[in-house]
């Protein structure tokens, strides 16, 4: 018996592996925050599209979870002046559990630059093919 407190040793196995077990909830819950990144040769209409909140509400349909790691390929559109095709987005960060729900936020970054095909370009016969 613990003299601090009270408990056998069994409880105090029991114990630690529930505060286990409850972390392992806890870490399968809902993220309340999410950071995504894109590149920084992006358009200012691509970082209009993508920050926006239609886009924010799209992420969470699109995808059950996120993962620090995880590369998503999404299209944002054209714009009247074409503008990208598809935007490559990181996970940097996740707050909370990973799986997206209602409540998850969303916040943004920069990172380095990949050469992301743009401009008048995407909509014309000379544009990229994939």
């Amino acid at each position: 018996m613990n003299e601090g407190t009270g408990t056998t040793a069994e409880e105090e196995t029991a114990r630690t592996v529930d505060e286990r077990t409850a972390k392992t909830v806890d870490d399968e819950g809902i993220a309340t925050s999410v950071e995504v990144s894109y590149p920084a040769d992006l358009s200012d209409w691509g970082r209009d599209i993508v920050e926006d909140s239609p886009f924010r509400a799209y992420l969470k349909k699109a995808h059950d979870e996120a993962h620090v790691g995880d590369a998503w390929a999404e299209f944002v559109g054209v714009g009247c002046c074409g503008d990208t095709l598809d935007v490559p987005l990181h996970v940097e960060r996740v707050e909370g559990g990973h799986r997206l729900g209602p409540e998850t936020s969303f916040t943004f970054t920069v990172r380095e630059a990949c050469d992301l095909p743009g401009g008048w370009q995407v909509q014309s016969a000379d544009g990229p093919t994939t």
